[in-house]
């Protein structure tokens, strides 16, 4: 199992939004170094969900269900079918992930505009100490 990250606008879909839908394709990712990131994605992954714009934080979770395929709008994109998992207790904020200064070289931290990317294993295992109830 891989773990991801992938950032939407709450101006466009918000946690509240998976959480009621259940299931939706994620779609709408141009840059290309994002697309490579969707395109690797395999059923069963983890997905950290992260509101940009003025939140600028992790929000919850959801899980991969289908493998990646070409976008019908865009031939140069991919999506995936994704399902809600949970919420996180409370929010973990990109102010916060900086502050524990391990992740500078994480794409997160160094490409504030990228939307989806791979999650280290060493995120995966702190996020794990921050919510030790939540099955990450």
């Amino acid at each position: 199992m891989a773990y991801f990250l992938a950032k939407t606008d709450p101006d466009t879909y918000t946690i509240d939004h998976l959480e009621s839908d259940q299931r939706t394709a994620w779609d709408g990712v141009a840059n290309p170094q994002a697309v490579r990131a969707i395109r690797s994605m395999q059923p069963g992954d983890i997905v950290f969900v992260y509101h940009s714009g003025g939140e600028s934080a992790i929000v919850g979770l959801m899980t991969v269900l289908s493998p990646p395929r070409d976008d019908p709008r865009n031939p140069k994109s991919a999506i995936v079918d994704v399902q809600f998992l949970c919420r996180l207790p409370s929010p973990t904020t990109l102010s916060a992930i900086k502050q524990c200064n391990l992740f500078a070289d994480w794409s997160l931290v160094r490409q504030s505009r990228l939307s989806t990317m791979s999650a280290p294993q060493s995120f995966v295992q702190w996020m794990r100490s921050r919510y030790p109830g939540v099955e990450i």
